[in-house]
């Protein structure tokens, strides 16, 4: 028995690896079809001799730990810029997918706990379980909504325009419950499961047809050219700028010969995240000089750098999205509000700063949240623009980053160096087409040692600097859509799909002998 135990952990470790092939950059989504429908035949057939609810959360533990130790490896880098972090390696490899997995194992505890005794509500009730689940995940302490199984579709485009209608987490709940359905034809083939798989095709059908609807309804919408440029800046300025005494003035002009700014066009240059090593926003103005030498004022530039404010005698540090002028005299800004842990605050800082660690990116101390996300209007000679900043992995969040949808385009700025060359950025990159989506509004994202583009309202990469390369891109023209149905009304919509699937679970549990 307890070799056999033993077999069943490989078996699910390795479901939950492949399972992972389904991501950004592979998009291999129709391994899901396997893995899926596999575990929740496994579990079924379980559940239906083995009542050990212990043994039920160890083997949803294992899924997930296999799943998450082979798509989040690259978190572990990170670690590498710092030889105080350093240790903390091997046990970041393990302890990261171990917690995560815990949500898994969730899963399967409560599936086990309160299974219907049919097939079809079974499928039904394990998808809303792991939906439900997902969006925890997404959503307690700090929220790590990475990797959700949605991303499987991240390049097809036409399927996932419907989260402009349910958001990524109804898009998630539909896309476990379409992975599993085969497995209820194992389970029991009947003319009632073979309609419910034939039910789920239709739905499939249904959503591309929406998606290929509002594709045309967008290409035939007219384009709005605009009055100036909105350059958008990717660099590959090493990380060691953060621990070397790297000159200002030599990153300065780096990034303005990659700028190649024109003084005769009106341009807004977007700069990466952090990209000014020891410089914060109240102290740029001391390399005013280099500006002058290379912008008038038909120019105005986004930069993310840090900020400090002095309150009752100690010093708060803030990772800003700051907008300055040609003068770089600030005309407004945005305090990042969702902190990286361990990256840009220290968890329990007063213990852990006594054993010698500090948050990565800041050499001085914790960055503080801001307090509040607001559009930034930007009303300033020749250029009039309503924009909604997003620094780094607060691109990941959907259906928290705004309550006034009155805008003209979302701009990330984003330092992915801390993951090296793996799939990492890559991963995060992909977040910025399903924000796009949602919102219904160009999403226009600069990025330090990562991938810079400019994606529309479809998803559609327009424009795009490859991962490893430097250069600038140029938006000069947009097309505008109608509100979307989520920008509206956020996760509501997904606490609607909620009672929808408790309903169908009520509905097939009256069914007899099925």
């Amino acid at each position: 028995m307890s070799k056999k135990i033993y077999i069943e952990l490989i078996f699910l470790v390795i479901l939950g690896a492949f399972t992972s092939l389904s991501l950004p950059p592979f998009n291999y989504f129709i391994i899901n079809f396997f893995t899926f429908s596999l575990l929740f035949y496994f579990l079924i057939k379980k559940s239906n001799k083995l009542k050990s609810k212990k043994l039920f959360f160890i083997y949803g533990w294992i899924f997930g730990f296999g799943y998450f130790s082979t798509n989040l490896y690259w978190i572990s880098i990170s670690l590498t810029f710092d030889q105080n972090y350093k240790f903390l390696i091997p046990l970041t490899i393990f302890l990261i997918p171990s917690f995560l997995a815990l949500f898994y194992g969730l899963i399967s505890f409560i599936f086990l706990t309160c299974k219907p005794k049919n097939a079809l509500g079974s499928l039904l009730w394990f998808s809303l379980i792991f939906g439900v689940i997902e969006f925890v995940r997404g959503t307690i302490l700090t929220g790590f909504p990475w990797n959700l199984i949605a991303y499987s579709f991240s390049n097809q485009l036409e399927f996932i325009s419907v989260i402009s209608v349910i958001g990524t987490y109804g898009f998630n709940l539909f896309c476990i419950l379409m992975f599993s359905c085969p497995a209820i034809l194992l389970i029991k083939h009947t003319n009632r499961s073979i309609t419910f798989n034939i039910s789920i095709f239709l739905i499939v059908i249904l959503i591309f047809i929406y998606g290929s609807m509002h594709k045309k309804k967008f290409d035939n919408t007219v384009d709005k050219y605009l009055d100036y440029k909105i350059r958008v800046i990717s660099s590959q300025i090493g990380l060691e700028k953060f621990y070397s005494e790297v000159d200002p003035v030599v990153i300065i002009r780096d990034l303005i010969k990659i700028s190649k700014p024109d003084l005769n066009d009106k341009t807004i240059f977007i700069w990466p995240e952090g990209i000014i090593p020891d410089v914060t926003q109240q102290g740029l103005v001391e390399y005013k000089w280099l500006f002058e030498e290379n912008f008038n004022e038909n120019h105005l530039f986004i930069i993310g750098i840090n900020s400090q404010v002095i309150k009752d005698s100690s010093k708060n540090y803030f990772n800003t999205f700051s907008v300055y002028d040609n003068n770089l005299n600030l005309i407004n800004f945005y305090n990042k509000i969702k902190l990286v842990p361990f990256g840009e605050f220290l968890p329990i800082e007063n213990i852990l700063k006594n054993i010698g660690l500090r948050s990565l990116t800041n050499n001085y101390q914790s960055f503080s949240s801001g307090f509040q996300r607001d559009v930034i209007e930007i009303n300033q000679g020749n250029f009039s623009l309503r924009i909604l900043p997003l620094i780094c992995y607060e691109i990941i969040y959907s259906g928290k980053l705004y309550t006034d949808s009155n805008f003209d385009l979302i701009i990330n700025i984003s330092e992915d160096g801390w993951f090296g060359k793996s799939i990492g950025p890559k991963q995060h990159f992909s977040h910025s087409i399903f924000r796009a989506i949602e919102s219904g509004k160009y999403v226009v994202r600069s990025s330090n040692n990562g991938i810079a583009a400019i994606i529309n309202p479809l998803g559609v990469v327009e424009q795009k600097i490859e991962f490893g390369k430097s250069g600038y891109i140029d938006l000069n023209k947009t097309k505008k859509i109608k509100a979307t149905l989520f920008s509206q009304y956020g996760n509501k919509i997904f606490v609607l799909l909620i009672l929808m699937y408790i309903f169908l679970i009520l509905l097939f549990n009256r069914i007899k002998n099925e």
